[in-house]
């Protein structure tokens, strides 16, 4: 963990993006047009847990879900009138989704935006995870809470670029398979965000 919160000073942006602020999603309204197309602003808890072999905390999606059903994904959602910016969203999404309350959380800073072909601009929210806390799924929006070990998500080896069509158009995307999880998408993404930011 030393090693993470060594670099995570330097790599992470300190600042929310502007775009991701209460007042600004207030003035643009639920979607932002850019280039062509409309997104919705949302935001990510990339959590990682402070012990001696440091993990990240992941979901996995109920299948009765209409959206996303069985996916692993990082606690989060979209931003909510009520949120003052992706912090506060991305905190009160892992209350919901995990039980995790805020007093364990310490907030570090965010990875890039990342943005998906269905229509949302993501802000990932990184936080360092202290000893003490307990966690609980609410049926609802998680099937499946589980740890991924930082050293296996910064083995570059580990991941796949893999393609499909969707929508009419070839996707590139990547995978990591861990255990009987299988992760890819965004999720994959911003993970090797984070992996490529402490490997740099």
């Amino acid at each position: 963990m030393h090693d993470f919160l060594r670099k995570a000073p330097h790599i992470l942006h300190k600042n929310i993006p502007a775009e991701f602020n209460h007042d600004r999603v207030a003035e643009q309204g639920d979607d932002v047009e850019m280039e062509g197309m409309k997104f919705r602003q949302a935001a990510v808890l990339v959590a990682v847990i402070d012990q001696d072999s440091p993990s990240v905390i992941l979901t996995r999606r109920p299948m009765h879900m209409k959206k996303h059903a069985g996916q692993i994904a990082f606690p989060g959602g979209k931003l909510e009138p009520s949120d003052r910016d992706a912090t506060h969203a991305a905190m009160r999404e892992a209350h919901e989704e995990i039980g995790l309350e805020p007093k364990f959380v310490n907030v570090l800073g965010c990875l890039d935006v990342y943005q998906i072909g269905s229509g949302y601009k993501i802000c990932p929210v990184v936080a360092k995870v202290n000893k003490g806390f307990a966690l609980k799924a609410d049926p609802n929006e998680v099937d499946e809470i589980f740890e991924l070990p930082l050293d296996f998500l910064m083995t570059a080896d580990n991941y796949k670029l893999e393609s499909k069509v969707w929508q009419g158009r070839m996707r590139q995307f990547y995978v990591l398979e861990y255990k009987d999880y299988f992760i890819w998408g965004a999720t994959a993404g911003m993970l090797k965000n984070l992996a490529d930011k402490l490997r740099d």
